[in-house]
Parts: structure tokens; sequence; C-alpha cells
């Protein structure tokens, strides 16, 4: 037989107790006798096949005993968590208070969603912002894709603004070459700032086969500690001028953008500024919603368990790592390129963390609240448009995606619908 208690600690933090004696635990000494039997060698019999009598003078009562516990814990965990109705945020610890062959007491120390005070959330302010699209802005875009469809072509004449130099170059402080001050066949577009202040510049007028001295001072707040306001000097080669071509805006250019619908010059007019007021749309949107969620998560108290921040910071950096794993770019040599730890990008990450959860910790307990359920048709829904996202077969979604993950999603869209709903636009 099992009994439970279950005690309340600080900021959602409890021990579940159980005592477990009788057949069970009986059963549960016997299977793990039965496994720790298996891996048994004694002198004259084959591993796991020696006689159980003889097996008991080699295996002490506390090994039996602590993988009895191991073996049933799992079990008496669940029961448990059902019969007083626990939502852990994350795996219990187990410890064992008193053991013997008749009885067992066993201490979970869980830490379960915190109960969640919901302060006002519907009849709210919900404002989207006008969007106009200027034909500045249609125009700037336009220039963006002459820029994407320039001809690159080699130049004899002297280096302009705008113009790309390729040169070889090494920098030199106090006569010494400095580390990281050299380069061979760059490329550089003069005017695009990529450079330390000042040398861009003087690049200006040079010529293919040109050889100059680029006198200048690192900025003070330059990241590298010895190089700081320096004065230094960098020995420049120029290889090639090159000069940026760009082609006419006529409706030869709008046809060679491929666009479907596009023949003219007006055409492609149009649909930038049909595209761009879209994509502002979209974005006066997400920041509307933003804020009048922003002000449902304020007027809500809860108090997070340390351990669900941790959790959401965890997962959060190990996103931003892979993001950079997809760029060809490793998390530590971003540190080290910005100079920091990865307790610092922690600490960056916390912030967010701590709004995520607690967001999420508000839209479950308005779900609750209103009764918001996913039904069959809105999972089926959801299925299917990530069939059509990943033009995969439907079946075979089911197959990957339990369907309690779905329930989930769309029970915190139907809440997060419902606050926006019920707002005042």
């Amino acid at each position: 037989m099992s009994n439970w208690t279950i005690t309340e600690k600080e900021n959602s933090k409890g021990e579940l107790t159980v005592t477990l004696s009788g057949e069970r635990w009986l059963k549960a000494q016997e299977k793990a006798f039965n496994e720790i039997a298996k891996e048994v060698e004694i002198k004259g019999f084959r591993k796991g096949q020696a006689p159980k009598a003889l097996v008991e003078k080699h295996v002490s009562e506390g090994l039996i005993l602590s993988e009895a516990v191991n073996e049933i814990a799992n079990d008496l965990l669940q029961e448990g968590i059902k019969e007083h109705d626990l939502w852990p945020v994350d795996r219990p610890e187990l410890s064992v208070n008193a053991i013997s062959k008749q009885e067992v007491e066993m201490v979970f120390t869980i830490i379960v969603k915190p109960e969640v005070e919901l302060g006002e959330y519907k009849g709210l302010n919900y404002e989207i912002e006008d969007v106009e699209i200027s034909n500045e802005k249609v125009d700037a875009e336009i220039e963006r894709m002459r820029q994407n469809y320039a001809e690159i072509t080699v130049k004899e004449d002297a280096a302009e603004d705008g113009d790309i130099v390729v040169i070889d170059f090494e920098g030199f402080k106090d006569g010494v070459a400095f580390e990281g001050g050299k380069a061979e066949g760059h490329e550089l577009k003069l005017g695009s700032n990529s450079f330390i202040p000042g040398f861009e510049s003087q690049l200006i007028g040079t010529k293919a086969g040109d050889s100059k001295d680029v006198e200048l001072s690192f900025p003070e707040d330059y990241h590298v500690e010895d190089l700081k306001g320096a004065p230094v000097v960098f020995k420049v080669t120029v290889h090639e001028v090159k000069e940026t071509i760009l082609p006419e805006v006529n409706d030869d250019f709008a046809q060679d953008l491929n666009i479907p619908e596009v023949e003219t010059v007006e055409q492609l007019k149009e649909r930038i500024k049909s595209d761009m007021e879209n994509q502002e749309k979209d974005k006066a949107e997400n920041e509307a919603l933003d804020k009048l969620l922003t002000e449902v998560v304020d007027n809500a108290s809860v108090n997070i368990p340390q351990r669900m921040i941790e959790d959401e910071t965890d997962q959060m950096i190990q996103d931003f790592a892979q993001r950079l794993q997809q760029q060809n770019f490793g998390l530590n040599q971003f540190l080290q390129m910005t100079n920091q730890s990865i307790d610092d990008i922690r600490s960056q990450f916390e912030i967010d963390a701590t709004s995520k959860v607690k967001l999420r910790l508000v839209l479950e307990t308005i779900a609750d609240k209103e009764n918001l359920v996913a039904d069959e048709d809105a999972i089926n829904d959801e299925y299917q448009k990530i069939a059509d996202q990943y033009q995969m077969e439907l079946d075979k979604v089911k197959e990957l995606i339990p369907a309690e993950s779905l329930e989930y999603d769309v029970k915190m869209r139907k809440a997060l619908d419902f606050v926006k709903d019920s707002a005042i636009k």
C-alpha cells in the first residue's frame, strides 16, 4: 500500500511524500534483485546463471533496496502528481527518508506551476497605427534593387567615392606591425565606412599599382585596448579599382526583375508600395499586440520560480547558438568578438526569459478562466498548416507531432485572440 502527503513550501515548491509497504514494495525488491542477478558473475557459473541463494550472498541488501527505489520511483511520482493534480515545471528531486525490506519513505521535491492573479485583461486599448508609404521610400527600394543588379567593372581612372578598391594593407604602431592589422586582396568600397574613420577617404584618387601610407588614429572607444586612440600607419598597395555601373530605371529593368505581373516601371512602383504597405501593416499590428500583451502581463501578479526562468534562459541561449551555427559562427567566437562572457549573455537573455515565462503563465490562466479549449477541428487545421508549410503528407505530420503539443499551441493562440478581440480598437 502507499500513503501520500504533500507539504507546500515557498515560491511554488512543495514536498510530495509517499510511504510504500506490503506486496508492491516486495515485488519491487524482487524485480530489482532479478535485474542485479543478471550481471553477477560467480566462479563456476555462467554470468547471471548462479542459484538465487548463492547470488544473495554476493549482493548486499542495500544495493537491492536502492535499485528497488529506482525501479518504482517514477511510477509512484506519476501517481502522486495525478492524485494531487500537480503541474511540475521541472524534474522533481528524489530523496529517501527511511528504507527497509518492509517499508520505504520517499520524498519528491517538486516545483509546480505557480498561481497567477490576473488583473485587467479585457477591454484594454488595442490601437494600430496607420501606415503610409511615401514615394521616397519606394524610390529608395528601387535604388536598392539597382544596387543588387549593378555591374562591377575594372577601371583605369583614379578611385572615386563609391568605387571598390582591391588592396593589400598592413598596420604599424610605433613602427611595429600590430596583430589583426594585415590583409591581402581585400575588397573595400570607398564611402562604406566599414573601416576606421579616415582610412577610406585617403584612398580616393589612388590608381591600380599605387602604394600609399595612410596615417590616422584609432577611435578612443576601439575594442582593442592597446590601439585605443593610438596613431598608426597603414602601408597600402592598390591592385585594382572597380566602379559600379547601375542599370537605368526603365521598363526593361522592371521586366528583368522577373516579378509576376510587373512589366513597367509604374507597375513596379505599385507592387513595391503594396508590398511595403503589407509589411508595415504587419509590423504595426505586431507592435500594437506587443503593447497590449505587455499591459495584460503587467496587470497580472505571479511569483515565478527561478528554475522556470533558468530553463527558459537555457533554451534561448541554445536557440541563439544554433542561429550562430547556421551562419558558420560559434558561440565562443561571438563571445570573444563582443568581449563578453557566457554570464553576460545569460543576464541579457534572462530579462526576456522572465517576460516570456510570465506571458505564457498569464495566457494559460486566461485560457483556463475563459474555458478556451483546442477542439479537434482546430488541431486538424494546425496539422494541415504544418503539412502545407513543409510540403509533407498530413498523416506523416501526425506521426511526428503529438496532438498534445498542438493542443497547447492552439489553446495559447485562442487566449491571445481572446485578449485581442475583447480589446477596444
